[in-house]
């Protein structure tokens, strides 16, 4: 869907002119969490509140005061197979409404700003991230006119005095203003403040800070063709104050794109340095020089009642070191996609991969006896998908990869299946099996992950969302589920159970539940 090709809404009439509007939404929430594992039994009770008045028609200020996020749906789980960390996308209601006013900023790997590092601590004690209580927040977003955009957002989250964990505050501002067409400029500040001493005594820590500034340009020519990116991203720090620590605590990247009835042609590289410190945003690598082309071209064919179009393709992602003294990771993919008629797609693809591990490496993230550091691999694999037509009921995708891996052989079949009752529910399986063989002394393992999901909707009002998940990578195997009543207009009822057990025994590590009531007023 390209929006550069729609029409302009006229009203019959002007719209009526309203009052300001003002919602006051307060919460009250009460749990128990039993944890099998410690002996240990709490009682959760709080409250706190949400508020929303409208500045102006198309400008809006969202406060909260202690807010709570346990009715917030689990993350689904992966099998990690990755040397870095992975990316879970934000959940929490205040951080996704008007999001990608701060989220689209950079790349989907470099970026300055991601909101679930809000909340989050770590234990200085065991290296863990740790949830910590938000106190308060405050959002302005919206637009200043035609063209503006303007976001800003600040927050503060509590100490924690048992493990000696400061009180944070977090800022962000950011304009986007458009250019041309269909293009637009941006600019972003991210700030990370240390607000408390070690036993949480409030005092601004000076030279205890984080901070980012950047910006970028979207291109996104009138006639849909041209799109692409380039930003420049700085960050400051306190061990970086020197002019030669400076030079190297930059992010820039550009991508740019070429897209007719006929050709898909990708261009992107990104260069990050070593200092570059960006501690509330997402940073995968430092000190790389990253190459990313891509060309796909699109064949019609004019007699097929059943195949829409053919798309063969081939790209390469490389990795270098910033100085390009090295070559540290590359890929190259070349295969097929084809799209029917009726929205189902087939893929069949090469690929070949080179990895330089520059620290030691455990392929199955299980513990065992890891990869040396400063070792190559070079290998190769077939991958295959299948995506079953979205508009029936019943829909399934399939993955599968097989090959050498690193200095064995890897196998893995990836699939979701899911089923409409329309409209009342939704019934998901997704599961995944990893098949890892690799030479002795490494690990050899075969690894599960099987989640089912069911979401029932008993009638506007009354809903039910029931997820299992089994992870045999980490021991794990997760309950939740999740009933709500909108016994009002935004008013509602959670009722939110959740347990984990080890997956090789199912004995229980703990158990929880927790009612939340959440009532909408507005002026």
């Amino acid at each position: 869907s390209n929006l550069a090709f729609t029409g302009i809404l006229h009203f019959q009439n002007p719209l009526p002119s309203n009052h300001t509007p003002l919602a006051f939404i307060p919460y009250a929430i009460g749990g128990t969490n039993t944890d099998r594992i410690s002996g240990t039994k709490n009682i959760q009770k709080n409250i706190g509140f949400d508020a929303k008045v409208g500045v102006g028609s198309a400008l809006n200020l969202d406060l909260t005061v202690n807010p709570d996020f346990s009715q917030v749906e689990v993350d689904r789980q992966v099998t990690n197979l990755s040397r870095f960390e992975l990316f879970f996308p934000e959940r929490r209601q205040f951080f996704v409404e008007n999001s990608d006013l701060f989220s689209n900023f950079g790349f989907s790997k470099i970026k300055p700003f991601f909101s679930r590092r809000i909340g989050v601590g770590r234990d200085p004690y065991t290296g863990q991230f740790k949830q910590n209580r938000i106190w308060y927040g405050a959002r302005l977003s919206g637009k200043l006119n035609d063209k503006l955009r303007i976001g800003a957002m600040n927050m503060e989250t509590a100490h924690d005095t048992a493990i000696r964990l400061p009180s944070v505050n977090y800022s962000v501002v950011a304009f986007q203003q458009q250019v041309f067409a269909r293009s637009n400029v941006g600019f972003i500040f991210v700030n990370k403040q240390i607000t408390s001493d070690s036993v949480g005594k409030f005092e601004i820590q000076k030279m205890l800070f984080n901070r980012v500034a950047g910006i970028d340009y979207n291109l996104a020519s009138k006639n849909g063709h041209w799109l692409g990116k380039a930003f420049y991203h700085h960050s400051f720090s306190p061990n970086t104050t020197t002019p030669q620590a400076q030079r190297n605590a930059f992010a820039h990247a550009v991508f740019l794109g070429y897209t007719t009835e006929r050709w898909n042609i990708f261009y992107n590289h990104e260069l990050i340095g070593n200092n570059y410190n960006a501690e509330v945003g997402y940073i995968l690598r430092k000190d790389v020089l990253r190459l990313e082309p891509s060309i796909t071209y699109i064949i019609y064919p004019k007699t097929s009642k059943t195949i829409n179009n053919i798309r063969p393709f081939v790209g390469t992602d490389i990795y270098l070191k910033k100085d390009l003294s090295q070559t540290l990771d590359q890929s190259i993919d070349a295969g097929v996609l084809v799209n029917f008629q009726n929205t189902s797609s087939t893929s069949l693809q090469y690929r070949y991969d080179y990895t330089y591990l520059y620290f030691s490496f455990d392929p199955t993230n299980s513990g065992a006896t890891p990869l040396p550091d400063s070792t190559t691999y070079r290998y190769q694999s077939l991958r295959a998908n299948y995506q079953s037509s979205t508009l029936k009921p019943l829909n399934f995708n399939v993955n599968f990869s097989g090959g050498q891996y690193f200095n064995g052989f890897g196998n893995s079949i990836n699939a979701t299946v899911n089923y409409r009752f329309q409209p009342y529910a939704t019934i998901g399986l997704f599961g995944s099996m990893t098949d890892i063989r690799l030479p002795e002394p490494y690990n050899s393992k075969q690894l599960y992950l099987v989640g089912p999901r069911c979401d029932v909707s008993f009638n506007k009002n009354v809903f039910l969302t029931t997820t299992f998940q089994y992870n045999t990578q980490i021991n794990n195997f997760n309950t939740n589920i999740r009933f709500q009543w909108r016994f009002r207009p935004v008013s509602d009822l959670f009722i939110v159970y959740s347990d984990n057990y080890f997956a090789n025994s199912f004995v229980n590590k703990n158990r929880g539940v927790v009612v939340k009531f959440t009532y909408w007023l507005n002026k």
